[in-house]
């Protein structure tokens, strides 16, 4: 349907709008497909300037928390790597934390949408990739874990 180029904290994003039905529609991002629900109750405003004429300022949609269990690496490797292109929005585990199977590593944002990352191991955490603020792409390496 429609295609854009969105440039997110020096990242670039190619999206597309591939098909809406009702209130859901189906958007690629980067190459990854994703199901999404459209929030009807927003009115659309008008992009054409206007000389001395205060504009609305939309209001942010509430953001919903998810928790999303970062992939498994390859065997052997030791990351918890990132499940989607996205902003580090807080970092819960520091370098020397010990940590288990479960427990709550970071949180990520990725379309307007808190996903948490959990560990998929017990150990130690070694090293930490990304901090707060930094954007990442899916599969960049978030944090090891020995």
């Amino acid at each position: 349907m429609e295609k854009f180029n969105f440039v997110i904290n020096g990242n670039n994003y190619d999206t597309e709008v591939l098909e809406i039905i009702d209130n859901k529609a189906q958007i690629q991002v980067n190459g990854i497909v994703y199901n999404v629900e459209i929030d009807n109750t927003k009115k659309k405003i008008a992009n054409t300037p206007r000389a001395n004429v205060a504009r609305p300022v939309a209001k942010a949609a509430p953001v919903a928390t998810t928790t999303v269990q970062a992939p498994k690496a390859t065997a052997g490797a030791n990351a918890i790597t990132a499940p989607l292109p996205g902003v580090i929005l807080d970092v819960k585990v520091n370098v020397g934390d010990s940590v288990t199977v479960g427990q709550h590593l970071l949180t990520l944002e990725a379309m307007k949408m808190e996903n948490n990352i959990d560990s998929t191991k017990d150990g130690v955490v070694k090293s930490i990739a990304k901090h707060k603020g930094d954007s990442v792409m899916e599969g960049d390496v978030l944090i090891e874990i020995e």
